[in-house]
């Protein structure tokens, strides 16, 4: 059993080390931002003051926070990560953030004798607290097989696409294929409703077909319950799709329906719904259409 220092307890992060210390690993957490959850403390995980004596008493470093501000400032604050690491420790990202700045956080973290993967997930709060996460990981082969078994209580399909940064690129080219896909069943369920259709019929007619998905299942049924209490918020998803669109601006790519579902996205936000589960992009095309496919 490791010793594990995990960096960030919220909606995703705290099941995730919840699993890891019902798999029998200690844990070791940083209160340098917010107090340590209670029930893990209860459990026998162990609360320090900051990333720095975590670095210092755990074999690997897992860090599960919003966006890139927050993890560099995990890792590089003068009492962070980056100041309690060496040799023989591994650093693991797995929160979502830009390709670019992970691999200047790689290299950053490797200089100091540590190894570093960035290692977003794909799942949801679901995922997380029923370990069956999509872990997409970035670094050294022989790091990576070093931290499977830890992946493994955590997730169930994992993939080392390649070397550092390419992690995240994987989770990134994930979020535009999901946003893409709630577009489209919240449009199709949209134009079912507003002819005069039933859309908790059509959503079951299309589930048996070539249109059945994942999305269609869990978030085709959130649209018609109108439950959009957050599993991944939207504003989480507009993070995302600024790390695509910002990337692709780099590679001189066009993304025109990326970027289409983030101005959706931006609708959203504009009538109160930051805080929503993604599934209810369907509301700003409803506030767009004065439609909803609910009666409410």
């Amino acid at each position: 059993m490791a010793k594990i220092g995990f960096i960030g307890t919220g909606i995703m992060g705290k099941p995730m080390a919840q699993n890891l210390q019902n798999a029998g690993h200690t844990l070791l957490l940083s209160e340098h931002h917010d107090q340590a959850p209670a029930d893990l403390i209860a459990a026998g995980a162990i609360a320090l003051a900051t990333p720095q004596q975590v670095a210092q008493e755990a074999e690997f470093i897992i860090i599960m926070v919003p966006d890139t501000p927050q993890v560099e400032d995990v890792l590089l604050r003068a009492d962070g990560v980056a100041a309690g690491v060496g040799a023989g420790k591994v650093v693991i990202d797995m929160s979502s953030i830009s390709p670019t700045a992970t691999k200047q956080f790689a290299e950053k973290i490797k200089a100091t004798g540590a190894q570093y993967l960035d290692a977003p997930v794909s799942g949801g709060e679901v995922g997380a607290k029923a370990a069956t996460l999509s872990i997409m990981v970035g670094g050294c082969e022989q790091t990576f097989e070093r931290a499977l078994p830890l992946f493994q209580v955590m997730g169930k399909n994992i993939t080392r696409v390649g070397g550092n940064g390419d992690g995240q690129t994987a989770k990134v080219a994930n979020q535009i294929i999901v946003a893409l896909n709630i577009q489209a069943v919240a449009e199709a369920l949209l134009f079912a409703a507003r002819n005069g259709a039933d859309p908790a019929k059509v959503r079951e007619a299309l589930m048996g077909g070539f249109a059945g998905s994942k999305i269609l299942e869990v978030h085709g049924e959130r649209m018609i319950k109108g439950t959009f209490d957050p599993g991944f918020r939207i504003s989480l998803h507009q993070k995302d799709l600024n790390l695509a669109l910002a990337g692709a601006r780099e590679l001189g790519l066009n993304l025109p329906n990326t970027a289409n579902a983030q101005q959706v996205f931006s609708t959203c936000a504009a009538i109160g719904g930051s805080n929503w589960d993604h599934s209810a992009l369907i509301k700003g095309l409803e506030h767009m259409a004065n439609f909803s496919i609910r009666k409410e």
